[in-house]
């Protein structure tokens, strides 16, 4: 605790330029600028520590929350700059009362390679595939899905939204931060990269032919999961296997987070990942 008491840097002043990142954050995020990002919270702060993906830049601590995190904080680099305030000071920073009182500024090492990416996988893999996902609390869901079955990679198409949003980050539980995506290709693209490497890919839609349950998953899977109302394009789901989750006859349909963990749960315990 001593070493981590002299690296810390109290600050007073809602003004000082050391914060000015932190600055506001309801109202603006950094994501795009740089490849930063705000971190909020234990979990997610813990996620980042672990990361090989992305590194701290800056932490910003409620003063009476350090001992308690202590353990986490001294798992970052000396080098990184570590300040402290009051409570008045950190709702002030942030522009809204800051509950969590721990916030981190984080930045995004060089992105994956799509290509690279799939080669790296292992014989029996599960990869999700997102076309069009435009709501951040959706994202945020599909990654903790994703995290919470076991899913080795997740494939966001060039109209998806940063995973990086902190919101995204937030509903994610700092899953977006700890499963590995990618982020710079076309549905097309990603689709005959994953049919190159092999996979079974399988269209989730309310229009699917096949019951989820009914699916006896191989070695290497890929779920496709499209954005809420417009759905999967009927280009995709023409020419590629489709399944369904069975449900009410009288609802629209699942949300597409909630769609996905059923489907991913299901797949998982087909290949015994759970």
């Amino acid at each position: 605790m001593r070493e981590l008491l002299q690296r810390v840097v109290k600050i007073t002043d809602p003004a000082d330029a050391k914060i000015a990142d932190f600055c506001n954050i309801r109202e603006r995020d950094l994501v795009g600028r740089e490849g930063r990002f705000v971190a909020e919270g234990t979990v997610v702060l813990r996620m980042l520590a672990r990361s090989s993906a992305f590194q701290a830049k800056k932490i910003l601590v409620l003063e009476n929350r350090v001992e308690g995190i202590a353990d986490i904080l001294l798992q970052f680099d000396a080098s990184i700059p570590i300040m402290v305030c009051s409570r008045d000071v950190i709702d002030a920073i942030a522009g809204f009362p800051m509950h969590r009182g721990v916030l981190a500024i984080g930045e995004a090492r060089a992105p994956v390679d799509l290509h690279q990416a799939i080669n790296d996988l292992d014989s029996n893999a599960l990869v999700l595939v997102c076309n069009a996902i435009s709501n951040h609390d959706n994202l945020g869901g599909l990654f903790r899905n994703a995290a919470a079955f076991c899913a080795d990679l997740i494939c966001l198409d060039e109209q998806c939204c940063d995973p990086l949003y902190r919101k995204a980050i937030r509903v994610s539980v700092g899953a977006s931060l700890s499963v590995p995506y990618t982020r710079q290709a076309s549905i097309e693209e990603i689709i005959a990269a994953l049919d190159q490497a092999g996979f079974d890919i399988w269209a989730l839609s309310p229009a699917g032919a096949l019951p989820i349950q009914e699916i006896k998953p191989g070695r290497r899977v890929a779920l496709l999961v499209g954005t809420e109302g417009a759905g999967l394009p009927d280009a995709l789901m023409d020419r590629l296997k489709t399944a369904r989750i069975p449900q009410a006859a009288d609802l629209d349909s699942l949300n597409v987070a909630m769609a996905a963990g059923i489907a991913l749960f299901s797949i998982a315990a087909g290949q015994g990942r759970i």
